[in-house]
């Protein structure tokens, strides 16, 4: 399965496969055998092995890896800043974020119709 996959359209599984190959890419672009990756991220050459096959690990031996591999600073990446808005760079004064609030669907606003507001005595 190629590891350049369409992020916003794919499944989780997907996902996850792309992101295994492309440690496996990165390890062997090393020169970097399974058993030393293993050793570097104090987890057992098996799970190195199913992580490359894309049948799952638990995030802490996902950061482990990345991190024996040297590219944990590419985990920001993952989830941008929440307290940086794009609102912040354009005004000044804006307070950080306390409770979110739902847009409100179409459907609540009241149905306009001839006649509303005016005089029926006319």
């Amino acid at each position: 399965m190629p590891y350049n996959i369409e992020f916003s359209v794919a499944t989780s599984d997907q996902i996850e496969a792309a992101l295994c190959k492309r440690l496996e890419s990165i390890r062997l672009s090393r020169n970097i055998t399974q058993a030393q990756l293993a050793e570097e991220a104090d987890v057992s050459p098996r799970t190195i092995g199913r992580l490359e096959k894309g049948q799952g690990v638990s995030v802490d031996t996902f950061i482990r890896i990345m991190m024996a591999l040297g590219i944990q600073q590419s985990l920001e990446a993952l989830l941008p800043d929440p307290t940086v808005r794009p609102i912040e760079r354009v005004g000044i004064g804006a307070g950080e974020r306390k409770r979110a609030r739902p847009t409100q669907s179409g459907d609540e606003r009241p149905t306009w119709s001839w006649g509303d507001g005016e005089d029926d005595d006319e």
